[in-house]
């Protein structure tokens, strides 16, 4: 098996769940008789809320390339936000990123959806990290809340959910949102956050979930076991 390196941190909830989901899914593969070898390095979450770009991209060169000297082969960044650092980090190290985008594109295409809704954070709606590969690489087009909304979604994601907090009204307005983003011609809703999928199930909404966690965690273990 191919050994990968983690970035995680951001939040440590969301690299716990990546450990978990990348052991059980290899075991389902090869057994209970082995597990993968995982190089996790976990960054201080304050990083990232310190919004500066330039010291998050060197935060994420740096340890990048420690891994890669550590011996993986590939690199996964166990959360959405962070994967920004992509085109800066990238063409500087030897090994691949595994894009979360790319894990979700490859889903979306094998379901036959080409309009995507998108919910997270605000630096995961607004930003371009996951629409441009979508759209560069799948032709799939994505569509994003309106701004009085992506400001009170990310106050339930950041305040709540990455806490461990779970309240009927954030899953109301979340599902309103699912609803108004199909309003807007989205065939499919990219969970763009490791703990939506435990607030809005596929049972409660009529139109197909993508839970980026999930994903990205089973592209990692193709890696390892390819």
């Amino acid at each position: 098996m191919k050994t990968i390196g983690l970035i995680g941190g951001t939040s440590w909830h969301s690299t716990i769940e990546y450990y978990r989901l990348i052991n059980d899914l290899v075991g389902k593969e090869i057994g209970s008789q082995g597990n993968p070898e995982l190089i996790i390095y976990s960054v201080n979450i304050e990083l990232m809320r310190e919004q500066n770009k330039e010291k998050i991209y060197s935060k994420y060169l740096e340890v990048s390339q420690k891994l890669e000297h550590a011996g993986a082969k590939a690199i996964v960044i166990c959360a959405n936000t962070p994967h920004m650092v992509y085109n800066y980090v990238q063409p500087k190290i030897n090994i691949p990123i595994l894009h979360i985008a790319d894990a979700t594109g490859k889903k979306a295409k094998k379901k036959g959806l080409n309009k995507l809704g998108l919910l997270g954070n605000r630096p995961t709606m607004t930003g371009d990290f996951i629409p441009n590969i979508l759209q560069v690489n799948y032709d799939i087009q994505t569509f994003i809340p309106e701004i009085k909304h992506i400001n009170v979604a990310h106050n339930h994601v950041s305040k709540e959910l990455t806490q461990g907090h779970f309240t009927s009204e954030a899953k109301q307005f979340f599902i309103q949102q699912i609803e108004l983003l199909v309003q807007k011609g989205a065939d499919g809703i990219i969970l763009g956050c490791t703990e939506l999928p435990l607030l809005v199930t596929q049972e409660e909404v009529n139109i197909p979930l993508l839970a980026t966690t999930e994903l990205h965690a089973q592209m990692a273990v193709d890696f390892i076991l390819s």
